[in-house]
């Protein structure tokens, strides 16, 4: 994953591994803190869901964000850990047979295969009412308009006009030709809505952050959300299932509007690149310490899974 950015800096990797480690500390936490008697049933489904590996990209993006503009670690926490959760719901109600019907991720069964489809069901929307929970609950390390903003940003990332809003517009343009406007449009809300958010959470945890630091942030993240789900693409039809820990080719198989289908994968790859570029150029502006931000973006382009 990050073999092709260590060699140029050891120290970006290093913060990688510090970020992700923490974000599985504090899940890890969080699920030790359910109710007795939760880590049966639904409870172990959940923790099955969420702590099943993955790269804790977005909680990453909350930590790094957040970092940036000078906010504490321990005030990230929650806000990572929300994302986190809201991302595993979508994986486990993505995997569904009404949905991508995939039976792998990460390596492991979906977790309809692991336990059942109403099992998962109600994975996904226990793990949704427990970021919003953990988003809300009363803290010492932020105050109430920094929750109320964190909340109404990750509500309106993760409904209508964010992930569930792309991803139904992805299921009725199933089958047909989009133009790259249209595909854009999926994709910014199926895949991008989330990563938006986790940058703005971050930001929202700062002492003082300005409506001018959150317009540059959030176009940061724009583009690299957007170039997140092009590289998608891009793997589902250059990596084996083994290196995905998910079914390569699906998206072929259930005739998705994918970007390499449209633009073909020499463009798509060119295309990518130009949306890597454009975010890290978008960092100047803020005048900060960006230079971990700016190799996330080289990430998004270059990992393998």
């Amino acid at each position: 994953m990050t073999e092709r950015l260590a060699s140029n800096d050891a120290s970006f990797v290093s913060q990688w591994e510090r970020y992700k480690e923490r974000a599985n500390q504090q899940l890890d936490r969080v699920f030790s803190e359910l109710p007795a008697g939760a880590t049966r049933g639904l409870g172990k489904a959940m923790r099955y869901s969420t702590l099943n590996g993955g790269k804790r990209f977005r909680a990453m993006l909350v930590y790094a964000s957040g970092a940036c503009f000078g906010a504490s670690t321990r005030s990230l926490d929650a806000p990572a850990v929300a994302l986190e959760l809201i991302h595993a719901y979508s994986l486990v109600h993505d995997d569904l047979p009404a949905m991508d019907d995939d039976d792998l991720r990460r390596g492991r069964a979906s977790c309809h295969i692991e336990f059942d489809e109403a099992t998962a069901i109600l994975v996904g929307d226990a793990l949704q009412s427990f970021a919003f929970d953990l988003l809300a609950e009363q803290s010492k390390f932020l105050n109430a308009t920094q929750q109320l903003k964190m909340v109404r940003q990750l509500a309106a990332a993760s409904g209508i006009a964010g992930m569930a809003g792309g991803q139904s517009l992805d299921i009725f343009a199933t089958g047909q030709t989009l133009d790259q406007a249209s595909l854009q449009v999926i994709h910014e809300k199926k895949t991008g809505a989330l990563i938006r958010a986790a940058l703005h959470l971050g930001a929202l945890a700062a002492p003082d952050i300005s409506d001018r630091d959150l317009s540059i942030i959030d176009e940061y993240g724009r583009l690299i959300g957007l170039a997140f789900q092009v590289v998608d693409d891009i793997l589902d039809q250059t990596q084996t299932s083994k290196q995905l820990g998910k079914q390569s080719g699906a998206d072929t198989a259930m005739d998705k509007n994918t970007y390499p289908a449209l633009l073909g994968l020499t463009a798509s790859q060119q295309y990518a690149d130009q949306l890597v570029q454009s975010a890290q150029q978008s960092l100047v502006k803020l005048g900060r310490d960006t230079d971990f931000l700016h190799q996330l973006a080289e990430f998004t382009r270059f990992r393998d899974h």
